[in-house]
């Protein structure tokens, strides 16, 4: 199981990538949006913003934030350290239930290209 630690790094390797995407990838990154990513093995939450294609992570709460983000993403540690590593794709995971996505519609419009 994938430690807190590990999912912080995680997060901060998928932020370095985001800076680092070219054409659709980087317009869907470009949105200004609050964010979290709860980590259901772990129960903890991840809070920050989706901002100038980068995650900033600002926060680390226990179990569900104390407000809803914008952007909300939910998985096991492990998924989340597998998806960054490029061993997981997050598409199929999504499909498959794996990982929660939820968002506005207009968000996700976006973001589908982050798919």
């Amino acid at each position: 199981m994938a430690t807190i630690e590990e999912c912080r790094t995680a997060l901060d390797r998928l932020s370095d990538n985001l800076t680092q995407a070219n054409g659709d990838v980087r317009s869907a990154a470009a949105l200004d949006r609050t964010l979290s990513c709860h980590i259901t093995d772990l129960d903890v939450t991840f809070t920050g913003r989706l901002a100038a294609g980068r995650i900033e992570v600002r926060d680390r709460v226990d179990g569900s934030p104390p407000q809803r983000a914008d952007i909300r993403l939910a998985m096991t540690g492990d998924d989340l350290v597998a998806m960054v590593g490029g061993e997981l794709n997050f598409a199929r995971a999504w499909g498959s239930g794996r990982v929660r996505l939820e968002a506005g519609f207009r968000d996700l419009l976006r973001l589908r290209s982050l798919l």
